[in-house]
């Protein structure tokens, strides 16, 4: 059995953090894709304050089925910009949201880009019309009270929702405020020019990686202050990673519910994802049981990888490394076709390694990275996430 090394942040490799070889592994951009788009009113610095934000918003939320031939659409021929709704038995009309529009001209079948361009009364119209002769007859309304009530959501009647902050708490028992107060927090970042990955950052609007709109909630964490070592790197030493994890909700319909474990060996300053091994996901739509499933299967799921030992993870990268597939240039390019990769690709990939390790590819190890370096390269995304997905079959035959 192999031995499992996990390197205590008392003695870093170099001051301010660990050196590391983002060269290797898979580059995943979903974090950086989040941070991009995320303005300053949806970027958080702990999980208390992102889960005061969105309990606060669920605590002022009704939801409530309602038959669709009840709903009364209203528009100001005097404001042909705004349009309201009449729910049954409301004191009030409602407003809704942008998203909210866009749904409700989704169940009654109607195009929401070209009511939008329509003045008020005559989007009001098609809409009542929609409504009237709706087959389904019921629809799931999602209310919030700010102010003024806004309709955030109109979904079937079977709509299993799952509150942002439900996702939120399941995250802090287990990362705390995310922080730094447990093992779980905000990423670090990686200065290019040394390689070496630094975890202790301040925490700001410019590298919080915890997120939440007016529709959803994106959350990435990582144990960086535990690097764990499986192997060696060429020249010698120690080839680190750490345990990170995303997930995220959309408690008006906007996507699914996910989480996703992985190890990384470092974040960039853009939020990129750096040597991502071992990338596992769950997706939970919000159907009529929904809310039983993430009590039942999705947090569980995000406990245990929390708590978990990183063993299994080290020995197959260990067993990767020391499963010898190839002795010569024969050997090597007969490995790679026989598994659907062309003569051309084979070379480069040959290349590749030969170029990062100084000697050609042998263990199944090698063969991977090869590969996944190949991946970079791909300017197609569905051509890069293919390779990538066959050099992580290849991986997971180890054994």
């Amino acid at each position: 059995m192999g031995v499992l090394e996990v390197l205590d942040p008392v003695a870093p490799a170099r001051a301010g953090g660990w050196k590391v070889d983002v060269s290797r592994g898979e580059r995943n951009g979903r974090v950086s894709s989040e941070w991009f788009n995320r303005p300053d009113d949806e970027r958080y610095l702990s999980l208390d304050d992102l889960w005061a934000n969105v309990k606060g918003r669920s605590e002022r939320s009704r939801s409530r089925v309602v038959q669709t031939a009840d709903i009364r659409v209203e528009a100001a021929r005097d404001n042909p910009e705004r349009l309201h709704l009449m729910l049954p038995k409301a004191r009030e009309p409602v407003a809704p949201t942008h998203w909210a529009f866009g749904q409700l001209a989704s169940i009654v079948g109607a195009p929401a880009s070209y009511l939008r361009q329509l003045p008020a009364p005559l989007a009001g119209i098609n809409l009542q019309y929609g409504l009237t002769n709706h087959r389904a007859e019921q629809v799931k309304t999602f209310e919030t009270e700010d102010g003024r009530t806004e309709l955030r959501a109109v979904t079937g009647p079977d709509y299993g929702r799952i509150h942002d902050h439900e996702l939120v708490e399941a995250v802090q028992r287990i990362a705390g405020n995310g922080t730094g107060d447990t093992r779980w927090k905000v990423p670090g970042v990686l200065d290019w020019s040394t390689g070496v990955y630094n975890p202790d950052v301040e925490i700001s609007r410019d590298t919080t990686t915890l997120y939440a709109s007016d529709r959803d909630v994106f959350l990435f964490l990582v144990d960086d202050h535990n690097p764990i070592e499986a192997g060696r790197l060429p020249d010698g030493s120690p080839d680190l990673y750490f345990r990170g994890f995303y997930c995220w909700n959309s408690e008006v319909g906007a996507k699914t519910l996910g989480m996703a474990s992985f190890y990384l060996r470092a974040v960039c300053q853009n939020r990129n994802l750096w040597g991502v091994e071992e990338f596992q996901e769950i997706k939970i739509r919000h159907s009529k049981y929904a809310a039983s499933r993430f009590a039942h299967e999705a947090a569980p799921a995000l406990t245990r990888f929390a708590n978990s030992s990183p063993l299994g993870f080290v020995n197959g990268i260990k067993a990767a490394r020391q499963q010898i597939v190839a002795r010569d240039d024969e050997d090597r390019e007969d490995f790679l076709r026989r598994r659907g990769f062309s003569k051309a690709e084979s070379g480069k990939i040959i290349e590749k390694v030969l170029m990062e390790e100084g000697r050609p590819p042998e263990s199944i190890f090698d063969f991977v990275q090869g590969i996944t370096r190949l991946a970079r390269d791909k300017t197609q995304q569905d051509a890069r996430l293919d390779m990538e997905g066959r050099a992580k079959k290849l991986l997971d035959r180890v054994g």
